[in-house]
């Protein structure tokens, strides 16, 4: 029997295309042990794990579709590992520019639809102990919280020779909650429909009012966002740039300012971004947008699957201190978690749901580049282990998550936290930015600045394409 998907994990199947891959995928960094033998060990690693070919569900399924139309996830018979797990030498494993350039020609190509949506590819040198893997996984699977979960579950809190099972074949418990009587879920279906309904008109009364300027302080408006280089229809071709920051550095500083990490991570993003474009030539009257995901799940939920909503929220404009701009950002953000927190979990994902089924319309219809994207930026935060782990015997020393691009473009940016530190994704389509390196330095830049500007008020960024239009003063004689 298939097993069943949400209509949100079907939405990333059907707006597939060449030009647009809807797979998740991570880069990771691992040291073999210090006796190993560099030129044997990751080879030898690679056939050992093709060797467990019986995976568990959903690797081991393939999608059930009819007239193009997916219905569920349908085990295969037999796995075909070659595909599954591949392996190539480089010149230099170590260098971090080389490797982000490698791993951005893998992402940009779709995964095969008529075997399960996975691959494993091992990335290796013959003199050096370092090695990569950059695996990655159809969307449709699962959203960041899912897959980190499964991540965890495939790695070791010790080295271990003996205990080593890949995450493809490690057994999953599935959670099943006692279904009630049919009369019961009728009801309780109609009373919750009832409840999305309800919420979902506000939530579009609300932004109606916005519109009119009668409630200014709510969400941004759909497709209001402003045209960069990086927005517009997505073609072939991706860049990718990983870098680092030690998270206890954030966490300290959102202590010191009464901020989230999130909130801090988005200001130093956001000056990042906008010294980026205006390398390109943008300026900018008024503030870019963020794509903000927000996990639906309940504390402690395990479900799988997709269970979020994805919302724009407005960023900084018209300050020239880090500061002030956090405070801005601080402000923009919380109107968004206050709307969240008062609609229900379905409203909130069935408004995602209606504003990105426009976003992919206009894709279908090649038609991006002539509209305003929702948001310029997708910015998301996925919690990782807090020590570090093993794959087998050999150390986990990063793991860089790199994400899909959103209908209408922009850079997608996603950090992993993982022992101590912040390990960040890049991407972005390549049409007209062909590196995502700079932005990478221009984010650590903007949060050592943001984190200086708070002992001191007078430290400024430099100008970042920013016009401000100020209404001249009256001058009134005596």
């Amino acid at each position: 029997m298939s097993r069943s998907l949400s209509f949100l994990d079907k939405s990333f199947w059907l707006t597939e295309s060449d030009a647009n891959p809807k797979h998740v995928a991570c880069l990771q960094l691992l040291e073999m042990p210090e006796d190993a033998d560099s030129s044997q060990y990751v080879h030898a690693l690679y056939e050992e794990v093709k060797g467990f070919s019986r995976a568990t569900p959903p690797f081991n399924c393939r999608v059930k579709a009819f007239l193009g139309y997916p219905l569920g996830l349908q085990p295969v018979k037999s796995m075909n590992m070659d595909y599954h797990i591949q392996i190539h030498k480089v010149e230099n494993a170590t260098c971090r520019d080389a490797l982000d350039e490698f791993v951005a020609r893998l992402h940009e190509s779709r995964l095969d639809p008529d075997k399960p949506l996975w691959q494993y590819h091992f990335i290796y040198d013959t003199t050096h102990r370092q090695y990569a893997i950059y695996a990655r996984v159809h969307h449709m699977y699962g959203d960041g919280s899912t897959l980190v979960r499964w991540f965890q579950a495939g790695y070791l809190s010790t080295p271990d020779n003996d205990k080593f099972i890949p995450v493809w074949a490690v057994k999953r418990l599935r959670h099943r909650s006692p279904k009630p009587r049919k009369i019961k879920r009728f009801w309780q279906s109609l009373v919750g429909a009832l409840r999305i309904a309800f919420d979902l008109s506000v939530i579009f009364l609300r932004l109606f009012l916005k519109i009119c300027r009668i409630n200014p302080h709510y969400m941004p408006i759909p497709f209001s966002g402003t045209k960069t280089v990086l927005t517009g229809q997505v073609k072939p071709g991706r860049a990718v740039a990983t870098t680092d920051l030690d998270f206890e550095r954030v966490k300290a500083l959102g202590k010191r300012t009464r901020a989230t990490a999130n909130e801090i991570l988005l200001c130093a993003f956001d000056i990042g971004v906008h010294r980026l474009l205006q390398d390109h030539g943008h300026v900018f009257k008024k503030a870019l947008y963020t794509n903000m995901p927000i996990n639906l799940r309940k504390p402690g939920e395990k479900t799988t699957g997709n269970k979020i909503a994805i919302v724009p929220v407005t960023l900084a404009h018209g300050e020239q201190d880090p500061y002030l701009r956090l405070r801005q950002i601080i402000i923009n953000h919380r109107i968004v978690k206050y709307a969240a927190q008062h609609a229900s979990p379905g409203a909130f994902s069935a408004y995602t749901i209606v504003i990105q089924s426009f976003a992919l319309v206009f894709e279908w219809l090649r038609l991006s580049n002539l509209v305003k994207p929702i948001a310029n930026v997708l910015v998301s935060n996925v919690p990782g282990p807090r020590e570090y782990r093993y794959l087998k015997d050999s150390k986990l020393l990063a793991c860089y998550p790199i994400s899909t691009m959103t209908p209408g473009g922009g850079v997608n940016i996603t950090l992993m936290t993982y022992a101590g530190n912040a390990n960040i994704g890049m991407v972005c389509c390549n049409k007209n930015i062909k590196s995502l390196e700079p932005l990478a330095k221009y984010f650590e830049e903007a949060f050592d600045m943001l984190e200086a500007s708070v002992d001191k008020p007078g430290l400024n960024i430099d100008d970042i394409g920013e016009h401000v239009e100020r209404v001249p003063l009256s001058i009134v004689s005596d």
